[in-house]
């Protein structure tokens, strides 16, 4: 039977095949930009082949350069001669490529483009070391010698085997003391610093009462002295590590002859691409994802970890999801059980769902302005007059942070549950209130269960535009680098007043004021496609109660 075209409109078909298109269009499009994301991030951990090359330019001296490739692209012919480079007749276009070459102390840069067609003399030689350093980047080249306290023990041209022996053993030990460092700088070190604070502000109390008495002073004394003499003794052994980390140092060659020494307390981590297998290079791979996930950043940020950032925004969405969850409920409760259905509610409902259209940065001047400034400026005042004129909770911090984020998303969870309580029957709530329960127990047991899982939908929704958002967090509380985590041993444990990291911000922060661009590229991407990890991760959480609290409330609602 043949059906003409306005009855296969009429039917609905083309509209049909026109949805499952676009909803088709977009998942490639989703899926193709994750995969990209993940190839340009992840592809970053991967240790480069270093090469070593005589690169040569018209009327300049011919200069060696080491590094690892890293990027590709053509260069039309008229750009490059505006540089004053002449492409033979004929060829339109060249091949230019990027090259990490490390050693920013000495050349200033540790990226470099280059022209293929001028490089000479290729090579991938196997002894060629790359250093990760805490400072300065990468350093790309030779070990010359190993040296002990000064005096040189093992070099490389008379027993090259004993050198990497040394080398190995003695970065080995560096490690370990730094690491060692770490400890006690971050943690014990840390939480006494933490403590002397605590009695500094518990002393100024004492003499804004009035109270400042030889009596009350003396616990505070005699604590400040255990503290002090713990202090000490940590400067002490502090004092000690460093002279053991500093003791043993190496020289190493750059590609054109110029010698570096280096203490092994510089260097992060060591290794010769040309000379690893595939096995080898995995190692690495995951060592360096490791070291992403879970250290702290350093070169501002453009090396390193982003565990702090991580912490930071999962830490910053538990708690705005714990505050945004009840006043929602609530809100939605009042607007469909409670409330007298008119033209003010009619009103409220408007009100609601046009403040989920508000730009995040107006939220983010409203939690400046009113969280930041007027309620905690009072609560400083009240509660803290000891520590002022230092603000405590008068400037940004994670508890303000989370407000704000919870006032924004604050529309989606009341608009999602007030349609949850809307899809269930009637005949159930009379039901309840048939059998003698009153219309709270009804619904606390009854209608609030059922509707469980269109509240979970409005958290992951909210979760969902929360953990990306940056705008708002910029002004209250988010910052570049936190020394310390808002969640620790020290009293009172949850720092609700500290500053703390977000990967949203980070992003921002490393792709677009990073002193090192080229460097910080790679980061960005990483960094992009751990923060669609994380929120896929709390979504999928969120997600699995729905789904469990819809299975177990799916026989009241047939």
């Amino acid at each position: 039977m043949r059906v003409s075209l306005k009855d296969w409109f009429k039917s609905g078909s083309p509209w049909i095949w026109l949805n499952a298109g676009a909803v088709a269009i977009s998942m490639i499009m989703v899926i193709g930009l994750l995969i990209f994301i993940a190839i340009r991030g992840l592809g970053h951990f991967w240790p480069g082949q270093i090469m070593q090359a005589t690169y040569t330019l018209p009327g300049e001296t011919p200069v060696l350069i080491a590094g690892e490739i890293t990027d590709t692209e053509m260069v039309p012919a008229r750009q490059l001669e505006a540089m004053g480079i002449v492409l033979p007749e004929g060829q339109l276009e060249a091949k230019r490529i990027l090259l990490k070459v490390g050693n920013r102390d000495i050349y200033g840069s540790d990226f470099r483009w280059v022209l293929e067609n001028h490089l000479s003399n290729i090579t991938y030689p196997k002894d060629m070391l790359s250093l990760e350093r805490h400072e300065w980047g990468n350093f790309y080249g030779n070990l010359k010698t190993v040296k002990a306290a000064g005096e040189v023990v093992a070099d490389v041209a008379s027993d090259e085997a004993k050198a990497r022996e040394l080398f190995a053993k003695y970065f080995a030990e560096s490690a370990a003391i730094h690491a060692e460092l770490l400890k006690i700088q971050k943690h014990d070190i840390g939480g006494i610093n933490y403590a002397l604070e605590r009695l500094r502000l518990k002393e100024r109390g004492l003499e804004l009462k009035g109270e400042k008495t030889p009596e009350n002073l003396a616990p505070l004394e005699a604590e400040r002295a255990e503290l002090e003499a713990e202090y000490n003794a940590m400067q002490g052994k502090m004092s000690e590590l460093y002279a053991n980390e500093n003791k043993n140092s190496f020289t190493v060659v750059e590609a054109n002859g110029r010698e570096q020494e280096y203490p092994f307390a510089k260097i992060v981590r060591f290794y010769r691409p040309n000379e690893m297998g595939l096995f080898a290079k995995i190692k690495h791979y995951f060592s360096k994802v490791g070291e992403f996930l879970f250290d702290d950043p350093r070169e501002a940020n453009t090396e390193g970890g982003v565990f702090p950032a991580i912490y930071g925004t999962v830490l910053m969405v538990v708690l705005m999801s714990v505050m945004v969850t009840p006043f929602g409920v609530i809100a939605a409760v009042y607007l469909r059980e409670y409330a007298k259905q008119g033209l003010l509610t009619q009103i409220i409902r408007v009100a609601v769902n046009n403040l989920a259209g508000v730009p995040s940065i107006v939220y983010g001047v409203f939690g400046l302005g009113f969280f930041v400034y007027f309620l905690g400026g009072s609560v400083d005042a009240l509660f803290f007059p000891e520590a002022l004129p230092s603000p405590t909770f008068g400037t940004g911090g994670l508890l303000w942070a989370s407000i704000t984020l919870a006032l924004l998303t604050l529309p989606v969870v009341i608009v999602a549950t007030e349609e949850g309580l809307a899809r269930i029957p009637r005949s159930i709530r009379e039901g309840s209130l048939a059998l003698g329960a009153t219309k709270f127990e009804t619904l606390m047991r009854v209608v609030l269960p059922m509707a469980s899982p269109a509240m979970m939908t409005g958290v992951i929704l909210a979760v969902a535009r929360a953990a990306g958002e940056v705008a708002p967090l910029m002004l209250v509380g988010v910052v570049k680098l936190a020394p310390s985590l808002p969640l620790d041993g020290n009293y009172p444990f949850l720092h609700l007043d500290q500053k703390f990291m977000h990967l949203g911000f980070h992003i921002y922060d490393v792709g677009f004021q990073s002193p090192n661009v080229e460097a910080a590229r790679p980061l960005v991407y990483a960094t992009a496609l751990l923060l669609v990890a994380v929120i896929a991760l709390l979504n999928l959480s969120a997600i699995a109660i729905r789904n469990h609290l819809r299975e177990k409330y799916k026989a009241l609602e047939m």
